[in-house]
């Protein structure tokens, strides 16, 4: 397949980026601020045409293009599926995005697609399979992806903290992190652990990419436990601890994730120009000897 942004062209520069959606196709095409990227989930798009891809190849033209997968499944019992692998691999070498991504997280078994990220013990022989799947996955796409941390809702079987599972994963595999702060102040939160703790833990020089959601009390149990919904705004204390991880980590790629109760791109954006200000507000900061 011919790629509409080819290998050999320099990387554009990535500030702050939005979840691509249809209903903002348009308003994203006709965008002018400079930095501005897109993600999109690859299973969307694993057809070989139709009304998707003439957009996204018109949008691509112009912008920085990551791949966030939700469907590999590389927490769990079994290997990635093969035919899977197959159709991402072709469509990253169509759109040749500059990042690509998925989850500490299973989502199918048997056959079956239970259609939620569904977490993963921290236990050595559970790294050992996770590293097996990635290696796997890398070496099919011929290229390193970034691997998102979770969101939690209770205390998991663990031999070891999520920080070091991680940890050991991208020295093991050669992946990249995703850093998710919304699902770190949820996790954190919901079990009583200091996020600022888990982001000091985590190793710098492996995140590739932030995310920012948004996250809602549960129906019942109230600020008892959050719930990671990616349908609401970014919250304060969100904002807050992501200020507290690029001062540490540096300015990353950082995507506004909003996937239900999507509102005017107008608001969207109001999102991604904050993220925007607070990274060039880092970048503009001399250096420190």
């Amino acid at each position: 397949m011919t790629s509409v942004h080819p290998a050999s062209a320099p990387a554009p520069v990535m500030g702050a980026g939005i979840g691509l959606k249809p209903q903002y196709y348009r308003s994203v095409l006709e965008n002018r601020e400079a930095g501005l990227w897109v993600e999109v989930h690859p299973e969307n798009y694993m057809t070989a045409g139709g009304p998707r891809h003439a957009w996204l190849e018109a949008i691509r033209r112009d912008r920085p293009l990551s791949l966030h997968g939700v469907a590999l499944s590389l927490g769990g019992a079994e290997r990635p599926d093969r035919g899977h692998l197959k159709k991402l691999r072709a469509l990253a070498d169509r759109y040749q995005p500059e990042l690509m991504s998925e989850h500490l997280a299973w989502c199918a078994h048997d056959g079956t697609y239970f259609g939620d990220l569904l977490p993963t013990p921290y236990t050595r022989d559970q790294l050992d399979r996770f590293c097996a799947h990635v290696s796997e996955t890398q070496d099919a796409l011929g290229r390193a992806i970034l691997i998102e941390n979770p969101s939690i809702y209770l205390p998991l079987k663990a031999e070891m903290t999520e920080q070091e599972f991680l940890a050991e994963a991208v020295e093991r595999t050669g992946c990249g992190l995703l850093l998710d702060i919304n699902n770190v102040f949820v996790t954190s939160w919901n079990l009583g652990q200091d996020p600022h703790g888990y982001i000091d833990a985590l190793p710098a020089a492996a995140i590739g990419e932030i995310h920012l959601a948004g996250h809602e009390q549960d129906e019942n149990l109230g600020d008892k436990l959050l719930i990671d919904t990616h349908g609401a705004p970014v919250r304060d204390e969100v904002w807050a601890l992501y200020d507290y991880a690029i001062e540490r980590i540096g300015p990353k790629p950082t995507l506004i994730e909003r996937d239900s109760n999507l509102p005017a791109f107008e608001t969207l954006m109001a999102e991604c120009m904050r993220a925007q200000a607070i990274l060039d507000t880092l970048a503009a900061e001399p250096a420190h000897a």
